[in-house]
């Protein structure tokens, strides 16, 4: 005689935060700002300097291995692009892929146009809800990435929502990976700061939940329910 399984027990808020993830489709690419379609749903930025791990996470998150386009040559991928998030194919948040900054071997005039274009978006966008930095922890937040901390100051201080992820937490050991996280946390004043490897599987889960619940403020994962007692 065979037996019909019991109940699925129902999924837990990462892995419900993990599948709103894996929703992301491509939405568009915007060179320029005025490129950008206006949209109401919340938009959450990724920054960092190129290699810092930017794409590897965006693909990590969204456990999708060519989403977010790695270039060959960092740093020369200039422009903004956004991926949308929701089931049933309707959008209930954008994630914005920005430009990575700092490479060498970009031209001058192109890194002043494109610090220029990210301030502009960072100040500007209205539906942006929070933001990302990427840095590697080896090298810390460097003077780019506090510059860029200078311009959205003024809107965490409204609420935007903000949070550091140290990626390549693998290439350092315990010791090191607490350093890193105390200057990174004196250098941010305080703020929310993650240590996140792609390749050990660390921080994912919680990133994860974090930006679902940035999008979604008033309906977080829920949680699994206790069985009911015979």
């Amino acid at each position: 005689m065979t037996t019909s399984p019991g109940p699925r027990a129902p999924a837990s808020p990462a892995a419900q935060a993990l599948g709103w993830l894996h929703t992301a489709r491509f939405l568009t690419t915007a060179p320029r700002l005025e490129h950008l379609p206006a949209v109401s749903v919340p938009e959450i930025a990724f920054v960092g300097r190129s290699n810092a791990g930017k794409s590897t996470c965006i693909n990590t998150l969204t456990q999708q291995k060519r989403l977010a386009f790695a270039s060959k040559t960092p740093g020369r991928t200039q422009a903004i692009n956004l991926f949308a998030l929701g089931k049933q194919g309707e959008t209930d948040a954008i994630l914005a892929d920005l430009p990575g900054y700092g490479y060498a071997a970009v031209p001058k005039a192109d890194k002043i146009r494109w610090q220029q274009v990210m301030a502009n978006y960072l100040v500007t966008r209205e539906n942006l809800t929070g933001v990302v930095m990427l840095c590697d922890p080896r090298h810390g937040i460097t003077e780019l990435d506090e510059i860029l901390l200078e311009v959205i100051r003024p809107r965490v201080e409204e609420g935007l929502k903000f949070l550091v992820l140290m990626t390549k937490s693998d290439k350092l050991n315990r010791q090191e990976q607490n350093k890193a996280l105390s200057i990174a946390r004196l250098q941010t004043g305080g703020g929310e700061t993650r240590l996140f490897s792609a390749l050990k599987r660390e921080g994912i889960e919680e990133t994860a939940l974090t930006l679902f619940q940035w999008a979604h403020p008033a309906e977080p994962p829920a949680a699994p329910q206790a069985p009911d007692s015979p």
